[in-house]
């Protein structure tokens, strides 16, 4: 009886009410016409929540999220088949899909009223859900309510099927560039030995200082009349490592806009675009935590969807992976570093490849000067922190809220970038200046593209 009357609607229930109060007048005033109106009222929901109990609907339920993964801010739709697979008529049915609060900007649960589905019918639903901030959402399951004619009765029924939807963060688009010095090339020639034929004449070169006398190729000393020495064989590879501090210390702030955010939408924006140049890319954070990616860099962009500060004291251990990696380019997206760290980073970069940071200064982020009274360990520690990777042959740029990435990524790849240091542009100039313009040589030109 309990189960009856928890599946009465507020009509429902007042049928009941008002049936239970006809029944007593009627004893009461001995008013049998009254009495057979109560009993009426009284029957017709319990008889509708007897005959919706009773009901053996089989409805199933498959769903899908397009596109399953979207940058913050962006829409994906939800679609949903709603099937009969029973051989009865269904009733009026309601359906109510569970997604987080935050997706359905302040619309509420979508809901859909369904008429009778007929046996072997279906009825394909669809509404959007929309994220602000990154992450990893469930979206669903369907939750269904078998109503009657009149309103009466209202039976739930849940699936289990959920959707997952990831949220990466916000990637900004970033132009093509050449990579100068660096060992990348282009589809199947990313991939190439310097190798010349046979194992007894591998590519010799003229000897220079300090190469190993086992090394010299007498055969081909004779021949050119000089002390050549054996090239060995080199591999050329599409690799790119790119490194996150995660530290809570280094930032200032939480939240959409604030420096950690833009940090995460910089490694973002760096890995999908390595990606889409078929570079191979691995994630390295100040944890250690290694994220290995192919070309697609779905497993880098679903990390970076859930990536969140570390409670880290130091860049040490990240540092050390990035050591005992393979060789490529490097680019590190950095908060505050004091100078010891910044040396630390500037010395685990092997190779000829490019290296590149990206400073965070989160201390003057909203308007890219220094505050008052700011010395020692605000911009000048950012600055410190620039000059020890700029005389170890990194490019940096420092950027705030008001530095736009694409001019960055420009900037950081033009030929006049090489020690080059950017410093942030100020809220009442937020255009950002050329490379070229501030080394006092010619920026590249688009033309010069990879």
């Amino acid at each position: 009886m309990r189960a009856l009357i928890d599946a009465l609607t507020a009509r429902g229930k007042t049928f009941l009410a008002i049936g239970c109060a006809a029944v007593v007048a009627g004893f009461t005033l001995d008013e049998a016409d009254l009495l057979r109106i109560g009993v009426l009222l009284m029957m017709l929901p319990l008889l509708s929540a007897i005959g919706a109990t009773r009901a053996r609907y089989r409805l199933s339920c498959t769903r899908q999220i397009l596109p399953h993964r979207v940058p913050a801010g962006r829409a994906a739709e939800v679609r949903i088949r709603l099937s009969n697979i029973s051989r009865l008529r269904t009733g009026l049915l309601l359906a109510e899909d569970l997604a987080p609060d935050a997706g359905t900007a302040g619309t509420g649960r979508p809901r859909f009223v369904l008429g009778p589905i007929e046996a072997g019918g279906s009825r394909d639903l669809s509404h959007q859900v929309q994220m602000a901030t990154r992450g990893k959402y469930t979206i669903g399951p369907l939750q269904i309510r078998a109503a009657d004619a009149f309103g009466l009765v209202a039976i739930g029924r849940s699936f289990a099927t959920k959707s997952t939807l990831v949220v990466t963060p916000d990637i900004t688009p970033l132009p093509r560039v050449a990579i100068p010095g660096s060992r990348l090339g282009d589809g199947e020639s990313g991939m190439r030995t310097v190798a010349a034929a046979g194992e007894d004449d591998i590519a010799p070169r003229a000897y220079r200082d300090g190469d190993e006398l086992r090394r010299v190729h007498w055969r081909s000393t004779a021949r050119y009349g000089e002390l050549m020495v054996r090239r060995e064989e080199q591999q050329w590879h599409n690799r790119a490592l790119l490194f996150i501090d995660t530290r809570r210390r280094a930032y200032v702030g939480s939240g959409p806009g604030s420096p950690f955010e833009f940090a995460v939408s910089a490694a973002a924006s760096a890995g999908a675009h390595l990606a889409g140049q078929g570079i191979e890319t691995r994630l390295v954070t100040d944890s250690g935590e290694v994220t290995a990616a192919g070309p697609a860099a779905e497993s880098l962009m679903e990390r970076l969807a859930v990536i969140q500060p570390s409670r880290q004291a130091d860049l040490g251990r990240g540092v050390n992976t990035l050591r005992a990696s393979s060789r490529g380019q490097v680019i590190a997206v950095c908060g505050i570093i004091s100078p010891a760290q910044a040396r630390l980073l500037a010395a685990c970069h092997r190779g000829t490849a490019p290296a590149m940071a990206l400073l965070v200064d989160g201390l003057n982020w909203e308007t890219g000067r220094p505050a008052p009274g700011d010395s020692g360990g605000g911009r000048s520690g950012t600055l410190a922190a620039s000059d020890i990777l700029t005389a170890a042959g990194w490019r940096v740029a420092i950027v705030t809220a008001c530095t736009s990435l694409a001019d960055v990524w420009r900037e950081l790849h033009s030929p006049a970038a090489a020690g080059f240091r950017r410093r942030p542009v100020s809220a009442e100039a937020p255009a950002v200046p050329r490379a070229g313009a501030a080394a006092g040589v010619p920026a590249a030109s688009p033309e010069a593209t990879a």
